[in-house]
């Protein structure tokens, strides 16, 4: 890189800073915020870009990379601003064992962080000699790693991910009750926010249930099937596994399709709409989600399952709508969501599904960049009003994120601390309410709450 002034860089720091709040606010991906800034900055290279996209200083790069260390049982790293500006700059290269914490603690590959080359060596055998520091322990060259800032060992996510291509030994055969049972003990875990336990059994459910499913072959056993895959999206969208979700998105589609059960079907579109969504796919998602909510529709919506489907179905197209900056579309579905939950209240005498609607007009206006209306929106709901850990955490991190769209970073700190005390996974594990805690503690060190939460995510 050649030499950059100091207004320069801090026209960078400026510039990087504005994408990233506009990436958050959008949804996007940390990639894409990487390729917005090295855009925007054709200067800054790969190693920067991913530091700038994420909003930490070099200081706090280098005490995340101390604190992998410590998780790992190892001695303190010797990693220094310094260094790690001289490895931005490209005026020298980490080796090995600095290229592997680097993309733990950034969550991303070696390659993206521009260092295929010593990537390459630190997963392979190679004739290049170690440094005595990686020499000293084998432990420190280990590349079992951790995803940037979670709790969710990377493991569990490899080994999720290696049985979508090669499915493990599903070992006995199971009667469909009793994959039946395990997915409700998966979903109790997701309702608790259990993120690492949950993905880290997926692997052994999903190929017993598709072994069950293939043997009795009917539509309750493929319907089983499609609904493990669609729990196994939510978990793996909501630690930022885009890519993999989408992948069991498409699984249950094609399950659901094979049980012919329009119920089974709605709900793996709901799963495939929601990551259309997110890759930013926003008329494809629609078309989606529509397609199954009018195949219930025309059933009648007479049964509690179809009323309860339909109405998940109208919240992900409304909030489809509201990413897309069609106001008037997503008001609209949330209208026809609102009228499914009275009819399935009347129903069922249950006011679940009414409360679970309402939150999306939190979501709505803040999608829609109106964060006072968002606001307005939850404070007309409490937090006791739903019965799971995740729903109670899932609204104060919605109530979060739009008190931080506001710019008020007193009222966002406490509500991720109320998040992080009913399920401290929803915090941790979900890579942007983490950047947004991330961004108080860089931004507002002072302001009352911070310091609380900071200690609350180390």
């Amino acid at each position: 890189m050649g030499q950059i002034t100091r207004s320069r860089r801090a026209q960078i720091q400026r510039e990087a800073t504005a994408l990233r709040m506009r990436g958050q606010r959008d949804g996007w991906p940390a990639e894409q915020i990487v390729t917005a800034i090295r855009s925007a900055c054709p200067e800054v290279l790969p190693l920067e870009a991913w530091r700038l996209a994420l909003g930490w200083s070099r200081a706090q790069t280098v005490t995340k990379v101390g604190d992998l260390y410590l998780a790992d049982g190892l001695r303190p790293t010797a990693l220094s601003e310094a260094m790690l500006c001289r490895y931005e700059h490209g005026q020298d290269r980490p080796g090995p064992e600095y290229t592997v914490m680097l993309a733990r603690a950034y969550g991303a590959r070696p390659d993206q962080l521009g260092l295929q080359i010593h990537a390459q060596r630190c997963c392979a055998a190679s004739p290049t000699p170690l440094s005595d520091d990686e020499r000293e322990d084998p432990m420190r060259r280990r590349t079992l790693i951790t995803a940037a800032g979670l709790s969710v060992p990377l493991h569990l996510l490899l080994r999720l991910e290696d049985a979508l291509a090669v499915p493990v030994e599903s070992g006995r055969p199971a009667a469909l009750a009793e994959i039946q049972q395990r997915l409700q003990v998966a979903r109790g875990q997701f309702d608790v926010s259990a993120l690492a336990p949950l993905l880290g059994a997926f692997p052994a459910l999903l190929s017993a249930a598709l072994d069950t499913a293939k043997r009795v072959d009917t539509p309750a056993g493929w319907a089983t099937l499609a609904s493990c895959y669609n729990l196994a999206t939510d978990a793996l969208n909501k630690v930022g596994r885009k890519d993999t979700a989408l992948r069991t998105a498409d699984r249950g589609v094609l399950y659901a399709q094979r049980s012919e059960d329009a119920v089974a079907q709605g709900a793996s579109a709901r799963a495939m709409g929601m990551m259309l969504r997110t890759s930013g796919r926003h008329d494809a998602a629609t078309k989606v989600v529509e397609r199954a909510a009018d195949t219930l529709a025309v059933m009648g919506l007479r049964k509690a399952p179809h009323l309860g489907t339909y109405l998940r179905l109208m919240c992900t197209s409304a909030y489809t709508a509201s990413q897309a900056g069609d106001r008037q579309q997503a008001f609209t579905r949330l209208a026809d969501a609102e009228r499914a939950a009275e009819r399935l209240t009347a129903l069922t005498g249950k006011t679940d599904a009414e409360l679970f609607v309402k939150m999306y007009g939190v979501n709505l206006n803040y999608a829609l960049g109106d964060a006072g209306a968002a606001v307005r929106a939850g404070q007309e709901l409490r937090p006791d009003m739903y019965k799971t850990p995740e729903r109670r955490g899932r609204y104060h991190t919605d109530m979060a994120r739009a008190w931080w769209q506001w710019g008020k970073p007193e009222e966002t700190a406490y509500a991720l601390l109320a998040a992080h005390k009913e399920a401290p996974s929803e915090v941790r594990d979900r890579p942007k309410i983490r950047q947004i805690a991330t961004d108080l503690t860089t931004m507002h060190p002072r302001v009352s709450g911070v310091r609380e939460l900071a200690t609350a995510l180390t």
